[in-house]
């Protein structure tokens, strides 16, 4: 049997890595590194959901709901279902409150509210009311394409954005480029919540 060699590069690599503050959707800071192997550098905008805060937010808002004096009587509840949270009360005034109760607890668990995407109100049983809140999670076709033509209207010369299944990659040579980017979409307002992540050559 032919024995393994080492593989030997022709030319040393470098590798490069740059941390950088960046700003998440809730006001808070974290560093990011941007990696660059000699050649393009990227980055992913995904849209992921952290359905344990998720989870956390409604537990919460049931549990108020129940003790506080005002829905006493109401029959409101609200409850996590799959990639849904459900809404009932019994008057649409009562279904409203509910929805802002549920709403503060998200927001306190820094879970981005364009994640909820709200049904109709319908009718329920004995003459209450409901309504459904779809989660979202993962960046549609319909999105990627409004994402796709804000960051070539940027005019970034150099930078490149590409669908991949659920989220985007963006590449560029320049780190600082990739930085501009990611601070214009921030700026942007997009039906959804958006992160950066995979920071890499």
């Amino acid at each position: 049997m032919q024995a393994l060699r080492a593989f030997k590069p022709a030319s040393p690599l470098t590798l490069s890595l740059t941390l950088s503050p960046t700003f998440n959707s809730d006001g808070t800071t974290h560093a990011i590194g941007i990696c660059n192997l000699g050649g393009m550098a990227s980055f992913d905008v995904v849209s992921q959901l952290d359905m344990q805060e998720v989870r956390n937010a409604v537990d919460q808002a049931s549990r108020e709901v129940a003790t506080r004096f005002d829905f006493k009587g109401t029959d409101s509840d609200v409850e996590l279902g799959d990639d849904v949270i459900n809404l009932r009360s019994g008057s649409e005034e009562r279904l409203a409150a509910l929805r802002q109760v549920l709403e503060e607890k998200l927001v306190r668990r820094k879970v981005s509210l364009k994640a909820l995407d709200y049904g109709e109100v319908s009718s329920a049983s004995g003459g209450a009311v409901r309504q459904v809140a779809a989660l979202r999670a993962g960046i549609s076709s319909d999105n990627a394409k409004a994402l796709n033509k804000a960051i070539k209207e940027m005019g970034i010369k150099g930078v490149q954005s590409s669908t991949q299944s659920d989220q985007l990659r963006v590449t560029s040579k320049k780190r600082d480029d990739l930085q501009a980017v990611i601070a214009a979409l921030k700026e942007g307002d997009f039906e959804l919540p958006l992160q950066y992540v995979n920071f890499r050559d």
